[in-house]
């Protein structure tokens, strides 16, 4: 079964209702290999239909998250990407001076995961999260420390 069916069946399972607008939101966020914005989505659907706004998407995209079926990760400067568990579990690097995103292995996390539940009783969601910092090659400019 495609990816995009079993979601959409996983959510129908759960008791939320699908809509056409829903449906294709679903399909292009499923069908999509990379990390994708809300807008990516909203500009993929709107060229099958111009029967949807942004806010559809941003709530579709929510829910998919809330229900563990997508993961979102705040990169920088408010930019919000959303991919799906397929996608695996890893660590975005975004340099707050250049922007450049580094994907990072997620073995790195899994200690500060169990450290926060003991310290905390938190179970912190770490399969795709971001930390903002300074690259390399930035580090290397007079004045960057």
């Amino acid at each position: 079964m495609p990816h995009c069916q079993t979601l959409l069946l996983t959510l129908r399972q759960r008791g939320y209702r699908i809509t056409p607008q829903r449906e294709m939101i679903v399909e292009a966020f499923a069908h999509n290999a990379e990390h994708v914005t809300a807008e990516q989505i909203f500009n993929s659907v709107n060229q099958r239909t111009r029967y949807l706004n942004i806010a559809t998407v941003y709530r579709t995209l929510d829910m998919l998250v809330d229900e563990g079926l997508a993961a979102r990760a705040d990169l920088r400067d408010g930019k919000v990407i959303y991919t799906t568990p397929r996608h695996g579990e890893h660590i975005h690097l975004v340099c707050r001076l250049c922007g450049q995103v580094i994907i990072a292995e997620h073995i790195f996390i899994d200690s500060l995961g169990s450290h926060i539940f003991t310290e905390y009783k938190f179970s912190p969601d770490l399969e795709h999260i971001s930390f903002t910092g300074v690259c390399a090659d930035c580090r290397q400019e007079p004045g960057v420390g």
